[in-house]
């Protein structure tokens, strides 16, 4: 997200990897298996390359580069000192070369492999690099800096999203309530149709539809929207909606929220009880985020995972939240950076300033399913920022005179 290092960038990195401890960062691919990598050397993404590759950033000095003599140009955009290889002793003598006297070096790899997110070098070249008298440890919290925070025109165009993503659900709404009252209901799959063509409207783009799920449905958190036994939202039903979108240019940011509703004019108890228990989940992560930053402490995404899930485990429901409490967001759905979970993993990746990313708590039973998800955004100056409008404190009414 940052500009590579082709953009003036390699001072901010090496005093990263200074920071972080590290001798010096090593990024390798292999016929484009490592997308972050490519991203932070500025590699064009329509390049297609089919030799091994890597690039050295030392913690300070030049770079070294370690290119295949038929592909020899790929790194020349860059800064630095090239040895060129042919053949794999070659490659190796240049490795050895190249990491001498180096002690410990960050790559795209995951102790254990308990952060698949992170982990993009397959574990023979991790054996070759510690061959070479290395340890390795992961670059995860470089690439949440590099790969995954935002510049000011990228934060600016996530809020150009939101305002859509906004507007399409009270649009949404409308159109339920005025199928309900025109014919009795309207399918799941027709709001969908009608979010879409709202983002089309406006020039968001999205990498798959969003989720409508009425009833029981909303009980599966990635519920197939149309799939279901029962599509039809009539009077007094529960509704869930998940979307997501961004514009269609380089700078493009997305916006992914989720809210919950009722087609009706009473809500009743349980339904109100559950989202309450969400509301305040999702408050108590925003209140970590908020604290921990303002305090100036390290905060990593399972401390706010652990957070959130508390509040649910406490209310009886630990068993019904069943997924992370959110994602790294960027111009993938799910991004590049650190993400608030201690469920599927546990990320020690740290919450940085200019990084994005959801709290999204749901509780999903039998009969229902609620989630809240809002996105968060800490500025440079460790300010946190809820974006998506004011936070919903109570499920839509949706057509109050129903």
């Amino acid at each position: 997200m940052r500009p590579s290092f082709a953009g003036g960038d390699l001072d901010a990195v090496q005093r990263a990897i200074r920071d972080f401890g590290f001798d010096g960062w090593l990024l390798y691919d292999f016929r484009g298996s490592n997308e972050p990598a490519r991203r932070i050397l500025g590699i064009d993404e329509t390049r297609v390359t089919s030799r091994r590759f890597f690039c050295f950033i030392p913690a300070s000095g030049p770079l070294q580069q370690i290119v295949h003599r038929i592909e020899s140009g790929v790194l020349d955009h860059l800064p630095g000192e090239r040895h060129v290889y042919l053949s794999w002793q070659e490659l190796e003598e240049a490795l050895r070369t190249v990491l001498s006297g180096r002690s410990c070096v960050a790559m795209e790899y995951s102790p254990g492999g308990a952060n698949p997110y992170v982990a993009h070098v397959d574990a023979g070249t991790v054996e070759l690099v510690r061959s070479c008298g290395c340890t390795v440890g992961s670059s995860g919290d470089l690439i949440a800096q590099f790969d995954a925070t935002l510049t000011d025109e990228q934060f600016a165009a996530h809020l150009a999203a939101t305002e859509i993503t906004c507007a399409a659900f009270e649009s949404a709404w409308r159109l339920i309530a005025d199928g309900i009252h025109r014919s009795g209901g309207v399918e799941e799959c027709a709001v969908q149709e009608h979010i879409l063509e709202t983002f089309s409207d406006h020039g968001l783009i999205t990498d798959h539809p969003p989720i409508v799920a009425v009833n029981e449905n909303s009980g599966d958190p990635h519920y197939e929207t149309g799939s279901g036994r029962h599509t039809r939202i009539t009077k007094n039903c529960s509704v869930l909606i998940d979307q997501w979108g961004r514009h269609d240019h380089a700078n493009g940011i997305y916006s992914d929220l989720t809210r919950c509703g009722w087609t009706g004019p009473t809500i009743p108890q349980r339904y109100a009880e559950v989202f309450r228990i969400v509301a305040a989940a999702r408050d108590a992560g925003i209140a970590c985020v908020r604290s921990a930053l303002a305090a100036g402490e390290v905060l990593q995404g399972w401390q706010v995972d652990d957070a959130v899930r508390s509040v649910i485990e406490k209310a009886g429901f630990g068993a019904a939240f069943c997924h992370r409490t959110g994602h790294s967001l960027g111009r993938d759905t799910h991004g590049s950076g650190t993400h608030i979970d201690n469920l599927e993993t546990h990320e020690t990746r740290r919450i940085l300033p200019g990084s994005l990313f959801t709290i999204e708590p749901g509780i999903y039973l039998p009969e229902f399913g609620i989630r809240s998800e809002i996105n968060v955004f800490v500025h440079a100056d460790r300010q946190v920022q809820v974006t998506g409008g004011p936070l919903q404190e109570e499920p839509v009414r949706i057509g109050r005179n129903l």
